[in-house]
């Protein structure tokens, strides 16, 4: 870490932003919500049409293949929403293991128009709700989201042609830049496999359920929770100049064995870029670059909620 702490901007009042890095999936028929309960780390078998869940697919090994806000429409429709580079290969590998179920997979991210709401944007649909709360707008879904910098957010998701949500237009980059601040990492082609639920805070922000059924990667995730083998945790951070998803982060001056890895990065308002980085928690009270042991150099920040284990 370094030594000077940059302030942290604030974020504007109010906006909308349409969301063209996000895709859709949708799971339709009478056992969708069974189905994804038996292949995700969350309960969709309680899921009502209130509430959102945050959720993973996993390999067998307990690695996360893909992240998603999922939402029922209606109780023989679930919809899947995920970044728009993973969503071929999560919809192909899913689909592999529908077998006799009455549920269908398909990729409708040409049926949905998908917004983000920021500040008095989100306020105005949601006015007061936690996070993976689900209200119906009209015939929008519309999700409460983590806030950034205290500003509520919320996913809006609507039949394509519908109404834009009401609000001032807000830039894709600073709706980025949310996402980071938010501490809530969306996975992405770049680091696909390269965590298990945990590494990425997960458990703490509502993804996993430790009480539901199998699924794939269950036992490593379990394990992982309750033997003390968690060694990974995701962290916010600073960097002064741009790092890539996917990037090795090291102790500074042991260029040998890497330390984390960038899972999430934005331009940063007021210069440099903000990221979401997975690390060994033993590596966090030291100096830490990016990319080599005299690479970038980066300042944790404080996080914007408490971790389990500390609840």
């Amino acid at each position: 870490m370094t030594d000077s702490m940059p302030v942290p901007p604030s974020l504007p009042a109010d906006g909308v932003v349409p969301l063209s890095h996000l895709g859709v999936i949708r799971v339709a028929g009478e056992d969708a919500a069974k189905f994804l309960h038996g292949q995700l780390t969350q309960d969709f078998a309680l899921l009502d049409l209130h509430h959102a869940r945050l959720a993973a697919f996993l390999t067998v090994k307990g690695r996360m293949q893909a992240s998603f806000i999922a939402f029922k429409r209606s109780e023989a429709e679930v919809l899947l929403v995920c970044a728009r580079d993973l969503l071929a290969p999560a919809l192909r590998r899913l689909s592999m293991f529908v077998m006799r179920a009455k549920a269908k997979l398909t990729d409708a991210t040409g049926d949905f128009a998908l917004y983000g709401l920021l500040g008095d944007a989100a306020r105005a649909v949601l006015p007061a709700g936690e996070p993976w709360a689900k209200a119906d707008v009209g015939d929008a879904s519309v999700v409460q989201l983590y806030p950034a910098e205290g500003q509520p957010r919320a996913l809006w998701v609507a039949p394509a042609g519908s109404a834009a949500p009401a609000g001032a237009a807000l830039t894709e980059a600073l709706w980025l830049w949310s996402e980071v601040r938010s501490g809530i990492a969306t996975l992405t082609a770049p680091v696909v496999e390269a965590f298990v639920p945990q590494m990425l805070n997960y458990e703490s922000v509502g993804g996993v359920n430790f009480k539901k059924g199998c699924y794939p990667g269950q036992e490593v995730v379990a394990r992982s929770q309750f033997r003390g083998t968690l060694k990974r945790r995701t962290y916010l951070a600073h960097a002064p100049s741009a790092v890539a998803v996917g990037a090795e982060v090291f102790a500074d001056g042991d260029a040998e064995q890497p330390v984390g890895t960038v899972v999430q990065v934005a331009a940063a308002p007021t210069g440099g870029v903000d990221a979401l980085v997975s690390l060994q928690i033993a590596a966090t009270g030291g100096a830490l670059r990016v990319g080599a042991a005299d690479g970038v150099a980066l300042t944790l920040l404080p996080l914007p909620y408490a971790l389990l284990e500390d609840i």
